[in-house]
């Protein structure tokens, strides 16, 4: 008797660890999808890191972010997406122009090799609100990395968008979450230029 179903089996039993942290693609603002379609919240991060030992987890946000705004615990290093450019101002958006990070690469790639992460092994990836990080995800998926994944909640969380908090970050995210983080920075996980 032939057993067909056995190949099905196992690759279903080997997702049920990863599918545990699935967030619904369609739940998500296009800004947040990426190619690989790999999302998890930021509520699940800690349990992800237990049961992957192996993942690689960047903070995509700029160094100054990380300065005033805090740092999760248990990143292993900072890789920032975008750069401010202090000369060019959005008035639409009430904030200095940001533009893509040309050593982005470089800058993950350091983290990588430090960690002997691999094309297939897992990337967490980190940001504000869950854009950068997806669009860090599809930058690296281009590379050939097949296991990125994006936390789609962030650092500071999504904008309320009604009540006493109205248009401030208090509705999920790693610190609205109660996760461990400081304001203290770790140079060990910063890419200093000496």
């Amino acid at each position: 008797m032939k057993r067909t179903w056995l190949p099905a089996l196992l690759v279903a039993l080997l997702a049920l660890p990863l599918a545990a942290f699935a967030v619904n693609p369609a739940s998500l603002p296009d800004i947040k999808k990426t190619k690989l379609g790999l999302y998890i919240e930021a509520k699940e991060v800690p349990e992800f890191l237990k049961t992957h030992p192996k993942t690689l987890f960047l903070d995509l946000r700029t160094p100054e972010e990380l300065l005033f705004v805090g740092v999760p615990q248990g990143i292993d290093g900072n890789a920032p997406f975008g750069v401010m450019n202090y000369s060019k101002w959005d008035d639409k958006k009430k904030a200095f122009v940001r533009f893509p990070n040309p050593d982005f690469l470089s800058n993950f790639e350091n983290w990588s090799l430090d960690k002997g992460t691999e094309k297939g092994d897992p990337i967490l990836l980190i940001c504000r609100s869950g854009d950068r990080s997806a669009l860090g995800a599809d930058f690296l998926a281009k590379q050939g990395y097949t296991n990125v994944w994006s936390v789609v909640d962030g650092f500071e969380g999504d904008l309320a968008k009604d009540g006493p908090n109205k248009g401030r970050r208090m509705v999920n995210g790693w610190k609205n979450v109660g996760l461990p983080w400081s304001y203290d920075l770790d140079k060990t996980k910063l890419l200093l230029r000496e």
